[in-house]
């Protein structure tokens, strides 16, 4: 079913640890009232555990009733379990997103994890060492695998989910020295390139809320303990409705809304 808008609700860097039981489920309670697709945005687990993501699905799906798209994040594949880890994702119901794209309600959804190097001119080049070439081999084949999630979507929206941030904007507050583990430009080629209606990312636990790349796609920061601190009073949860067709201009970001935290984006016509 297609709809005019649609409400986006995102986080990411929930971190559920073994002894969350009883946490997580309040985060998400009364979500059907307010949003059309949950998304999570990587580090769901604390130490990629399978017992951790049988947790996490117990209390996310519990009271969940909408679509769940997800990608993992780097402490998803700390223990190296992340095919079990997604397995178990999927058996309950949610969409795990790897280089994949879906369609719901007449928007089309793309994710990866992504990965670092950094950021501009700043940003980590293949030359030297044969290590420095397979680290910077693993970011350009995060991008090549986004691109090519975008590049099968035919709808007229198009949204964007990763973990690693794909522009220096929303690490801003990090400390530099490790802007070049928080993310990489070569995340943001394939936005610009596909007019994405509006991206988001987690891993950054200290950084900017939102931003936007050099073509003016709204990138949103939705790492769990960043929202806790810039909403206290409100779910760490970042609302935002897209029209499910494109309009002629990009609205501006919005400040957030007492108690809803809820904000609309307009993606420019291709």
């Amino acid at each position: 079913m297609k709809k005019e808008t649609l409400t986006l609700a995102a986080v990411g860097d929930i971190h559920c640890k073994k002894d969350s039981q009883g946490t997580i489920q309040p985060i998400f309670a009364g979500l059907k009232d307010t949003a059309d697709v949950l998304l999570l945005c990587g580090d769901l687990c604390d130490l990629g555990l399978p017992e951790e993501a049988s947790i996490l699905v117990r209390e996310i799906t519990s009271v969940v009733k909408i679509p769940i798209l997800a990608v993992l994040g780097n402490h998803d594949v700390e223990s190296g379990a992340q095919a079990e880890v997604t397995k178990i994702l999927t058996g309950s119901g949610i969409t795990v997103l790897d280089g994949d794209a879906i369609e719901l309600f007449g928007v089309g959804f793309a994710g990866v994890k992504g990965f670092c190097g950094g950021f501009g001119r700043r940003m980590l080049e293949p030359w030297g060492e044969e290590i420095i070439k397979r680290y910077v081999r693993e970011a350009v084949d995060e991008s090549l695998k986004l691109e090519s999630a975008l590049a099968r979507l035919r709808t007229p929206q198009r949204v964007a989910l990763l973990h690693y941030s794909p522009i220096e904007a929303t690490v801003e507050g990090e400390p530099k020295e490790i802007y070049p583990f928080l993310g990489s430009s070569r995340l943001e080629d394939p936005l610009n390139r596909y007019d994405v209606a509006v991206a988001f990312h987690g891993h950054v636990h200290r950084g900017a809320l939102e931003g936007r790349t050099r073509a003016g796609v709204p990138v949103y920061n939705v790492a769990m303990p960043l929202l806790r601190r810039s909403f206290p009073d409100q779910p760490p949860l970042r609302f935002i409705t897209i029209p499910t067709e494109p309009d002629s201009s990009r609205a501006s970001a919005l400040p957030p809304k007492p108690f809803t935290n809820a904000e609309s984006t307009k993606s420019a016509v291709a």
